[in-house]
């Protein structure tokens, strides 16, 4: 399998990061430890995850993913061989985003501990906190990579400018900075990224690690009318935001790319997303077993030049 390089670093990872965020969710443990176990035998190693995961879910408070996952790597004694992505930020109960120093000193050991690991390989600010100085928070993430308790820092969720900023800041003040970045992207949602984003990125030498690269699940085909809506509980909002004109035409162009290939939509939505130049890392996850095939399959489908110029045109975007 073909391993590409996060940022500048020296940490390699598979063309396809798992997304964590249905571990102790949609997936409860035994699932998600058949789920991680057969990612892992097909060389899935990149694991990403978030301290928040699943504090939305009725009556969980936060870390259940992280709690999984640590749970699993020390079952199976396979810490070494996985490169673990976190992150911090998100509201835990302080109300608000928080990238304070002594907030991150407190959430990296809760982390740590739930993972039960003694380092993480990316640590990642999930979103931005404008009330705390990137001085600040750099200087906090300084401390931990010297401490040995993370590897390398990336952010989530930051516009052009601000990620410019944090740039600026770690070469001035001599401080790591962000390696990679976790934006929103997929075929569905591109001007987020590619308007300014991506230059950013590509100008610095970021790892790209984009979230939602199946659209919350319209990608797969699964919703192709009104009626489709009740699939599942986001189904209402995907319908309503997507299909339209456009996401019809995507949806067609999938459809058609995939029959070429004896693939799925979900297949060639991925392998699109993989294949673009700026890109190391799409993030997907499964809830079932049965889901499986269609990530594992993406990593080895190869799309052409006509291909992806299909792709690109159904999915063209306006400034």
């Amino acid at each position: 399998m073909e391993l590409r390089r996060l940022g500048r670093s020296d940490i390699l990872v598979p063309p396809l990061c798992i997304g964590g965020n249905v571990f102790g969710w949609t997936a409860d443990e035994p699932t998600s430890f058949r789920l991680l176990d057969a990612l892992f035998d097909a060389g899935l190693c990149f694991i990403d995850t978030a301290d928040v995961y699943s504090r939305w879910a009725e009556g969980h408070q936060g870390g259940e993913s992280e709690t999984i996952i640590g749970k699993w790597m020390k079952t199976r004694g396979n810490r070494d061989r996985l490169v673990i992505a976190t992150k911090v930020g998100s509201d835990m109960g302080q109300g608000k985003v928080c990238l304070q120093a002594d907030y991150i000193r407190r959430a990296v050991d809760a982390s740590l501990a739930r993972l039960q690991t003694d380092y993480i390989d990316l640590y990642q600010s999930h979103w931005d906190d404008p009330d705390t100085p990137f001085e600040e928070v750099l200087g906090a993430y300084d401390e931990l990579i010297r401490a040995g308790k993370v590897r390398l820092i990336g952010a989530s969720n930051l516009t052009a400018p601000r990620l410019f900023e944090a740039l600026a800041v770690a070469t001035r003040e001599k401080l790591p900075r962000y390696e990679t970045l976790q934006p929103e992207y997929n075929l569905c949602e591109r001007a987020g990224y590619e308007a300014d984003v991506e230059a950013v990125c590509a100008a610095n030498g970021l790892g790209v690690i984009p979230y939602f690269s199946l659209a919350a699940g319209f990608l797969t085909g699964k919703y192709r009318s009104a009626a489709d809506a009740g699939k599942s509980v986001r189904g209402g909002e995907l319908v309503a935001k997507y299909l339209n004109p456009r996401g019809e035409g995507i949806l067609a162009a999938l459809d058609e790319v995939a029959a070429a290939h004896g693939a799925t939509p979900t297949q060639v939505a991925l392998a699109w997303v993989m294949a673009r130049p700026s890109i190391t890392a799409p993030i997907a996850s499964a809830s079932r077993v049965e889901q499986l095939g269609d990530l594992i399959a993406s990593v080895d489908l190869a799309l052409t030049g006509a291909d992806m110029a299909r792709l690109d045109k159904a999915s063209a975007w306006k400034e």
